[in-house]
């Protein structure tokens, strides 16, 4: 069972108690002839999912509607063919306007900090490939313009961009944690009205395009709390919103970092089919960053799975996609592939396929390559070469160990693509530190060599983000980043 987000932001709306509820829903069952004895329980069961029997809904919509004025119906609650959120499919799918109203009411939960929001398990099956199904086919948004009291302005949106750019900012530098009642905060205060608000076509989709840039951001951030069941949502979210502003581009965007979490929780073919439909779907419109970006994680995903072929095919075309990075020409989503990363999650790939030597030369090349402000940062790419190091030292193919949800999900792999992707720490509160494995000497001294090299701004945000490090080539990047 999903918690029910539409339904417990009607009650917060109508200024109702649970217990107050259950005994309007009492009375209102008398005047049909019921016998009903609800308490505030009965109310709590059916904000976790619970579906109560008979007439039940048919009263609680009567109720709420008193009370705020208006029509409710059994979707308005959660309760209708369409379900609660995320429970839509292509015979019933919700429309733009629906689809509104159960955004903002899982922003008004998070903000509200409910427990059974953080716990939500990430779907699985088809709940989870529909959305990226239903971005890739039509029927598209023909209009979006929506009548309203208050008409959204240029200012309005130009304040949510320069709010994404913000929040960005503040994720790489504090976290997630740290981040996303910030910017949930944000959305409810400031993108919510704006949804809900009068605005043309045009404005509209310049609108959803915006939101979806922060939705995106607030979907990071939970990915960085491990609350991957609210992540993939948000990430839904951001990809319905991108169909809506006809930005195809973002929407490969928004496809990569389901696919980046498909391959943390180990979903290998499904990331691969996520990252197929971007490319496929975006097309012209996507951009050489991204495509590099997909195809090098689709490359990881093969080799995962023991597809040698398959691994080396994406390899070669991530890298060909590579070449073509034009720095500062990306949009601002998608700054952070620069060739270093690329390199970083080619080395991973051949890793698992056990091919030493050009792992440790694709390692030792990300080392070189200079860092971006939204790219790599050195320390995570010498965590690459430690990798390396330790695999020559066995003559074993590594397999990267994945650590259970009580290290905080924290694994080797998805902490150089996390860190590579924003530049940022993705920290874990309470975590603890995952094992170190001995690095041979030729290792220690190829990381040494390489930070000492290393530009200072390289460690702007995290000098060993993945814990990963040695002691001694821990040491030597905090002494890079002032740390010491």
């Amino acid at each position: 069972m999903e918690p029910n987000v539409l339904l417990e932001s009607l009650i917060d709306e109508a200024g109702m108690s649970r217990a107050g509820l259950a005994g309007h829903i009492n009375r209102a069952g008398l005047a049909r002839g019921l016998s009903l004895r609800y308490e505030h329980t009965a109310v709590s069961r059916w904000l976790k999912g619970q579906r109560p029997r008979g007439q039940v809904p048919d009263l609680i919509c009567e109720v709420l509607a008193a009370r705020l004025t208006r029509p409710v119906t059994l979707d308005d609650i959660g309760m209708g063919t369409s379900g609660g959120y995320g429970t839509e499919t292509a015979s019933h799918p919700a429309s733009l306007s629906g689809f509104v109203d159960r955004a903002t009411a899982l922003w008004r939960s998070d903000e509200q900090q409910r427990p059974d929001l953080a716990a939500m398990p990430a779907v699985t099956g088809t709940p989870a490939v529909m959305p990226v199904w239903e971005w890739e086919n039509p029927p598209e948004d023909t209009d979006v313009s929506r009548p309203g009291l208050g008409r959204v302005s240029m200012a309005d949106i130009e304040t949510l961009r320069s709010a994404r750019d913000h929040y960005e900012q503040l994720y790489r530098k504090a976290g997630g944690i740290a981040t996303r009642p910030r910017i949930v905060r944000f959305l409810n205060a400031e993108a919510a009205p704006l949804l809900r608000g009068g605005h043309s076509d045009a404005l509209g989709r310049r609108l959803h395009r915006a939101t979806a840039a922060l939705v995106a951001v607030a979907g990071i951030c939970a990915y960085d709390s491990d609350a991957h069941g609210l992540a993939q949502r948000y990430f839904h979210q951001a990809l319905r919103l991108a169909k809506s502003s006809g930005d195809r581009a973002l929407g490969g965007y928004v496809i990569a970092l389901l696919t980046t979490q498909s391959l943390f929780l180990g979903e290998h073919r499904r990331s691969i089919a996520f990252a197929e439909a971007a490319l496929r779907a975006a097309g012209d419109h996507i951009t050489p960053a991204l495509a590099a970006d997909l195809h090098a994680m689709q490359a990881k995903a093969y080799a995962q799975l023991g597809d040698a072929a398959g691994a080396r095919a994406c390899i070669a075309r991530a890298e060909a996609q590579a070449g073509r990075i034009h720095t500062g020409r990306e949009p601002d989503e998608t700054g952070y592939v620069q060739p270093g990363l690329v390199d970083v999650q080619v080395a991973e790939a051949l890793l698992s396929l056990g091919d030493l030597d050009a792992a440790r030369e694709h390692a030792a090349s990300a080392v070189r390559a200079p860092a971006h402000d939204r790219g790599a940062s050195t320390a995570s790419r010498c965590s690459a070469i430690s990798s390396c190091s330790r695999a020559n030292r066995t003559e074993q193919p590594v397999r990267r160990p994945k650590w259970p949800s009580g290290h905080g999900g924290w694994s080797p792999s998805g902490c150089a693509t996390g860190c590579a992707r924003w530049g940022g720490s993705w920290r874990r509160a309470a975590a603890p530190t995952p094992p170190r494995r001995p690095i041979s000497s030729a290792g220690r001294s190829a990381c040494l060599c390489e930070l000492r090299r290393a530009p200072r701004r390289s460690f702007r945000f995290a000098a060993d983000p993945a814990g990963m490090l040695p002691p001694t080539c821990r040491k030597a990047a905090e002494t890079c980043s002032g740390r010491t």
